[in-house]
């Protein structure tokens, strides 16, 4: 309760403008009994004292200092391994808005199953989220950082910025130091994996990402045999996971010695060569 009420303080003190009436909104989307479906619904829970003009009011013109919420969520205790570090999920969360046509910066986000054997592209916005995850089987995470995507951003660009600034906050707050164990960052099948490792070559931090089911991975080039015929091989043979490699070796074939003979003649009316 300590914790809880300490954090309130501070969410409250990133409310710039209209903080009682942000205050009171976020107390009513935690405490309602279901979904939000709209605005006018929120000020009938009874966390929320104040009326729907209000409401409406503080989304319109409330402000929120998000670098100092994000100071905020970096110093909260948050969940850790069993070996005592910190894993972090960075994933591609879409908020569609297909009827919003005057929304600006939307975009189009790949969606799965919204029709039979369909997959259509949806205008709405991209966000980069970043979470902490817990052990074991649980579905709880600790948010600590939302970055929209812009039309023409790259997605490992805007993680490899997103990353270091959220990592440096992590470090700020004490949440690593030096002796401790690196940061486990863990990424879908949708980021570039190597790109993203070399980017962030400098920080302490290990990257496990998922790997895409039509990646081939094939291993070092064998050394050019003398009298090898043919262009030299630009990658080895295919690495397969969990199995050894037992093959022998590639032997080169060997260069040609005897003249090369023309095929006997027809024999004529048969179609075929004498025997």
């Amino acid at each position: 309760m300590a914790e809880l009420s300490c954090f309130g303080a501070e969410f409250y003190s990133c409310l710039t403008t209209r903080s009682d009436a942000l205050f009171e909104l976020a107390d009513a989307v935690l405490c309602g009994n279901g979904p939000v479906r709209s605005l006018a619904e929120l000020s009938m829970v009874g966390e929320h004292r104040r009326g729907h003009g209000g409401l409406y009011a503080a989304v319109a013109r409330g402000r929120v200092d998000a670098d100092r919420m994000r100071r905020v969520l970096a110093s909260v205790p948050l969940p850790r391994a069993a070996d005592g570090r910190l894993v972090l999920a960075i994933d591609i969360t879409c908020w569609l808005r297909p009827d919003a046509h005057t929304s600006p910066q939307r975009v189009l986000c790949h969606t799965c199953g919204r029709g039979k054997d369909q997959h259509i592209p949806v205008p709405g916005w991209p966000y980069s989220i970043v979470c902490a995850l817990e052990p074991g089987r649980s579905s709880w995470t600790a948010p600590l950082d939302a970055l929209r995507l812009a039309p023409g951003d790259d997605t490992a660009t805007v993680t490899a910025r997103q990353l270091p600034e959220l990592i440096q906050r992590l470090i700020s707050a004490g949440q690593w130091q030096v002796g401790e164990p690196d940061i486990l960052i863990i990424a879908d099948a949708g980021y570039d994996a190597p790109r993203l490792a070399f980017l962030l070559r400098d920080l302490p931090v290990q990257l496990l990402a998922r790997m895409r089911s039509d990646r081939v991975l094939p291993r070092a080039v064998p050394p050019r045999q003398p009298h090898t015929m043919g262009r030299p091989p630009r990658h080895g043979g295919e690495f397969v996971f969990g199995q050894p490699d037992t093959r022998a070796p590639r032997i080169p074939r060997p260069s040609p010695t005897h003249a090369f003979t023309a095929p006997p003649p027809h024999a004529p009316g048969t179609g075929c060569t004498p025997s």
